[in-house]
């Protein structure tokens, strides 16, 4: 939403992290016609079963309104580093909706799991 206008996105805007750019998004909206921007900004947490944010996001001109976990993402292992490959979009597919992944850590010895998917929006 644009923090002037207050204009509403009609789409779901996404965020790319492997391209490094000044900004990530650029959007326009009708007059007044400013520029907006947004960084990802990476947040690490051990928070196991508590709400902890994982993201933070530098927003200048416009204000995210909800966040959908979609696409592909990546999960690393703790105390191996071991990276896995995760796509929302096919597991939900695949599990009939359910928002869960499960997997193991060879390399660490341990059960790695994402589940109970929420979110929500905070200002600094």
């Amino acid at each position: 939403m644009c923090s002037s206008c207050r204009q509403v996105h009609p789409k779901t805007v996404s965020l790319n992290q492997k391209k490094e750019h000044s900004a990530n998004f650029l959007p326009s909206a009708a007059p007044p016609s400013k520029s907006k921007s947004t960084a990802p900004i990476p947040y690490t947490s051990s928070s196991s079963g508590q709400f902890s944010p994982f993201i933070a996001l530098d927003c200048r001109g416009l204000e995210f309104t909800e966040f959908h976990f979609a696409g592909k993402w990546k999960a690393e292992g703790e105390e191996s580093g071991a990276v896995f490959e995760l796509d929302w979009d096919e597991l939900r597919k695949e599990q009939g909706g359910e928002e869960r992944w499960d997997d193991y850590d060879e390399d660490g010895g341990v059960a790695v799991a994402v589940s109970e998917l929420n979110s929500k929006i905070e200002r600094a």
